[in-house]
């Protein structure tokens, strides 16, 4: 009797399992057909960020079931934390929208800057487009042309920056400690967009951010020489940049090296983080995370990508909560070395 019970059981199972992945789809195509869905983007118009996050919004709804309507929404300031606690906040955990900003506001949280009001552990990750590749550009009228050029400067390079807790902002603050590279941070900027035009109007000799977003937003200063790499703030080198020495060769010690590791390649990884906020059902968040990887790999995103001259290796939604949960594991002496750099 117990054997026929168990056949009937599995039979049933059998006959159940296509009915239950039909009313699955049908019920997320319900739920999402006629909706609008937002991108948060932590930076302004025409930066990087921006330029991601519209190439993927231009994808991602044909990979959803029911084709909602897909904005991109920039809410700029406080080197993205606004984004990040608006993201954790305010917005409805109902699938409908993604943020995208800075991962290293991971290292904002652990060292408990003032404004924080999100946990970075509690996001859910869909994903990147690709790592960061931090490298620090000038303009040609800085004349600060190569690494022995800025060394040798007479006088602080005016560089700027996002804000605390933004990438750009840690790097820069990270280098004029860990280097002997003569630096004068300008922070508070809401994008690298109004960075490069504080650049080119002569208000700043430079900045740090993501190369893939140099070539791609600044690609005319880069091609006619007005805009020059010479420092490259990551692991190694990147094929375009074969002969741009890396920052981590001119630390001043070993401590030094450690920082530019840990702040500064550490937070290239997680930089270009989309997340939903938490408490999104959990059968949305397979279906947004399904149809932002099919959006990655997607043809048209990719030729637009490679128009754009924006680089794509995807990194995993569970390899940026690895990333992000690494932070929040480092020693305790190295976090108050971190604080003091970044923060005191």
């Amino acid at each position: 009797m117990k054997r026929q019970i168990r056949c009937a059981s599995f039979f049933l199972t059998i006959l159940l399992v296509p009915f239950l992945i039909v009313s699955s789809v049908y019920s997320q195509d319900t739920f999402f057909k006629g909706k609008t869905m937002r991108i948060i983007v932590g930076g302004p118009p025409g930066g990087g960020f921006d330029t991601y996050a519209r190439m993927i919004a231009r994808q991602l709804s044909k990979h959803i079931p029911g084709d909602p309507t897909i904005i991109v929404d920039n809410m700029p300031g406080a080197g993205m934390m606004i984004a990040a606690n608006h993201i954790y906040k305010a917005a409805k955990p109902d699938g409908l929208t993604i943020g995208h900003f800075t991962g290293s506001q991971s290292i904002s949280q652990i060292l408990g800057q003032p404004g924080v009001e999100f946990d970075m552990r509690k996001f859910t990750y869909l994903g990147a487009p690709t790592a960061d590749h931090f490298s620090c550009a000038f303009t040609k009228t800085s004349g600060i042309v190569s690494t022995d050029k800025w060394l040798a400067s007479p006088k602080p390079t005016k560089m700027g920056a996002v804000g605390p807790g933004n990438l750009t902002d840690n790097t820069l603050r990270v280098l004029s400690t860990a280097t002997n590279f003569p630096i004068q941070l300008v922070s508070g900027y809401k994008g690298t967009a109004p960075v490069r035009l504080a650049m080119e109007a002569g208000e700043l000799d430079g900045s740090c951010w993501g190369w893939d977003s140099i070539k791609s937003t600044w690609s005319r200063a880069m091609e006619t020489g007005d805009g020059i790499v010479v420092l490259q703030a990551a692991p190694k080198a990147h094929p375009d940049l074969p002969k741009v020495p890396l920052a981590i060769n001119f630390g001043k010690n070993e401590e030094g090296k450690q920082l530019i590791d840990v702040v500064i390649h550490g937070g290239n990884i997680v930089e270009r983080s989309f997340m939903l906020p938490p408490g999104v059902p959990k059968d949305r968040i397979v279906t947004i995370k399904s149809a932002f990887d099919k959006t990655l790999r997607d043809p048209e995103f990719l030729a637009e990508a490679k128009k754009a001259r924006l680089g794509v290796a995807p990194i995993s939604g569970d390899e940026l909560t690895r990333r992000v949960n690494a932070f929040f594991n480092l020693p305790e002496d190295m976090k108050r070395k971190i604080k003091r750099v970044l923060y005191e």
